[in-house]
C-alpha cells in the first residue's frame, strides 16, 4: 500500500495559511503605523508637495526611520562584533564605492547648477512653484541627493569592517544619521526652490572628498594626496555660505516657508560647532604636538621624518601584542 500523504499536505497547507495570516497582520499593522505617522506629520507641517507623491521611499516616513535605527544599531554593535576579528582590507570595493559617489556627486552638482540657471532662481529667496519645468529637474536631482545619504551609511560600515573605530566620532554619526531624515522631510514639503543651495555646495565638496578617499585607498597614491585639510575647510566654508544664503530668505522673504529657513540655520550652526571642534582636534593639536616634539629633541622625529628604528620597534611590539 502507498503511504497516505494527506496528513502531510494538510499540515503543510496549515503552516502556509498561518504564515500568510501573520504576514497580512504585519502588513496591516505597518499600514496603520504609516497612516498614524503621516496624519501627525500632515497636522504639524501642513500638506505635502503633491509632485513627489508615490516616489520611492517618500510616501511614508517609516522606512527612513527604520534605516536610521538600523544604522545606529550597527554603529553600536558593529565594533563589538569586530573586536576579536581581523580587520578587512576592502581596498578594491573602496575604490569602486568612492568612485561611484564621486561621479554621483558630480552629476548632482552639474544638474543642480544647470537647473537653477534654467529656472532663473533668485539667490536671495526662491519659492517652490515659480521655476516651471526647472523645478521638476531640481526635485528629481534632490531625490538622488536624499537617496545618496542612505548610500553614505556605507562610510561608517567600512570604518567598522576595517576597525578604524577612531573615525566613528560623534560628528560622523550625527551628520550621517540626521541628513537622511532631514532630507526626507525636505523632499516631502520643500523639494525645490531655496532648498537647492546647500545641496549644491555639498555635492561639490563631496566630489573633492570622495575622490580623495578613493585615491587614498590606493597605497601608491597616498604620498601625492595633500588636500585632506582643505576639504574640512571647504566644509566649514559651505556651512557659513549656506547660513548667509538662508538668512537672505529671512531678511527678504518670498513664498518659501520661513520655518524651514530657521531650521536650516540652526542645523548649520550645529555642524559648524562640531566641524570646528574636529578641525582643532585633528590639525591644530597635531601641529602643536609636532612642534613640541621637535623642540624637545624627540627621538621619534628628526627634521620632520619619522625615525625608522623607533617605528620598526613599535611595529614589532604591536605584532607581539596581537599574537599574545
Amino acid at each position: 500500500m502507498l503511504p497516505d500523504r494527506k496528513p502531510r499536505r494538510r499540515a503543510l497547507c496549515g503552516w502556509q495559511h498561518a504564515l500568510r495570516l501573520q504576514t497580512e497582520r504585519a502588513d496591516y499593522r505597518m499600514e496603520r503605523l504609516d497612516k498614524t505617522i503621516n496624519s501627525y506629520l500632515d497636522v504639524w507641517l501642513g500638506p505635502r508637495d503633491p509632485r513627489v507623491k508615490g516616489w520611492l521611499l517618500l510616501e511614508n516616513y517609516t522606512p527612513t526611520f527604520v534605516f536610521s535605527v538600523l544604522y545606529l544599531l550597527i554603529v553600536w554593535l558593529g565594533p563589538k562584533y569586530m573586536r576579536n576579528k581581523q580587520p578587512f582590507s576592502c581596498r578594491g570595493i573602496l575604490v569602486v564605492y568612492n568612485l561611484g559617489l564621486t561621479l554621483l556627486s558630480l552629476y548632482m552638482f552639474y544638474e543642480l547648477v544647470t537647473g537653477v540657471w534654467e529656472g532663473g532662481y533668485n539667490f536671495f529667496c526662491q519659492d517652490t512653484h515659480s521655476g516651471g519645468e526647472a523645478d521638476m529637474k531640481i526635485i528629481r536631482v534632490l531625490w538622488w541627493y536624499y537617496f545618496s545619504k542612505l548610500i553614505e551609511f556605507m562610510d561608517t560600515f567600512f570604518f567598522i569592517l576595517r576597525k578604524n573605530n577612531h573615525q566613528i566620532t560623534v560628528l560622523h554619526v550625527y551628520h550621517h544619521a540626521t541628513m537622511l531624515n532631514i532630507w526626507w522631510f525636505v523632499m516631502n514639503w520643500v523639494p525645490c526652490g531655496h532648498s537647492y543651495f546647500g545641496a549644491t555646495l555639498n555635492s561639490f565638496i563631496h566630489v573633492l572628498m570622495y575622490s580623495y578617499y578613493g585615491l587614498s585607498a590606493v597605497p601608491a597614491m597616498r604620498p601625492y594626496l595633500w588636500w585632506k585639510k582643505y576639504i574640512t575647510q571647504g566644509q566649514l566654508t559651505q556651512f557659513v555660505l549656506t547660513i548667509f544664503q538662508t538668512s537672505c530668505g529671512v531678511v527678504w522673504p518670498c513664498a518659501f516657508p520661513q520655518g524651514w529657513l530657521y531650521f536650516q540655520i540652526s542645523y548649520m550652526i550645529s555642524l559648524i560647532i562640531l566641524f570646528t571642534n574636529f578641525y582643532i582636534q585633528t590639525y591644530n593639536k597635531k601641529a602643536s604636538s609636532r612642534r613640541k616634539e621637535y623642540q624637545n629633541g624627540s627621538t621619534a622625529t628628526v627634521n620632520g621624518y619619522t625615525n625608522s628604528f623607533s617605528s620598526l620597534e613599535n611595529n614589532v611590539k604591536q605584532r607581539k601584542q596581537r599574537k599574545d
